[in-house]
């Protein structure tokens, strides 16, 4: 239920379609936030400190993210998810089961990345339809960011 009329230029349907992709993706975001924190707070092995270090700045980044992405929500006039059954709903991540190795860790997160990728760029054709530049920078930034990380966590596993 939106408290006001917005009127930004881009119709009430389409901004809720926006925001409905951009809801999937909060809750793929958060998913791999919570993830990537507890895999660094439980990764052994030899590559300990590489991977506790790269896993603390992946997870900060995340956690940066998941605000801007809410915004972006908020700006277009609709409710940001934020609980754990609606993320657990939303999302395309899988949760990790057992105790993973430091490599099923890192396979874990390439695959959590790019999944990240995929969800940013299937809003892009909604966005774009509606002229919506911010959202389409926000995207962009996104995926630019989670294939960067993909590829550095991906270059740990050969």
């Amino acid at each position: 239920m939106l408290a006001t009329e917005i009127n930004i230029g881009i119709k009430t349907t389409q901004r809720q379609e926006i925001a409905d992709g951009l809801s999937r993706l909060l809750a793929d975001t958060y998913t791999v936030y919570l993830k990537t924190h507890n895999f660094h707070w439980n990764v052994t092995g030899p590559m300990f400190n590489t991977l506790h270090g790269m896993f603390e700045t992946q997870y900060t980044e995340l956690a940066l993210a998941v605000d801007d992405i809410a915004e972006r929500i908020r700006a277009l006039g609709f409710p940001a998810p934020a609980t754990y059954s609606e993320y657990a709903r939303l999302t395309s991540i899988p949760e990790p089961e057992g105790i993973l190795t430091a490599k099923e860790m890192i396979q874990q997160l390439v695959n959590d990345q790019e999944a990240i990728v995929c969800t940013a760029r299937s809003i892009f054709p909604i966005a774009d339809e509606a002229n919506d530049e911010p959202t389409g920078d926000l995207l962009t930034q996104r995926m630019q960011l989670h294939e960067k990380n993909a590829w550095m966590l991906r270059s740990l596993l050969e």
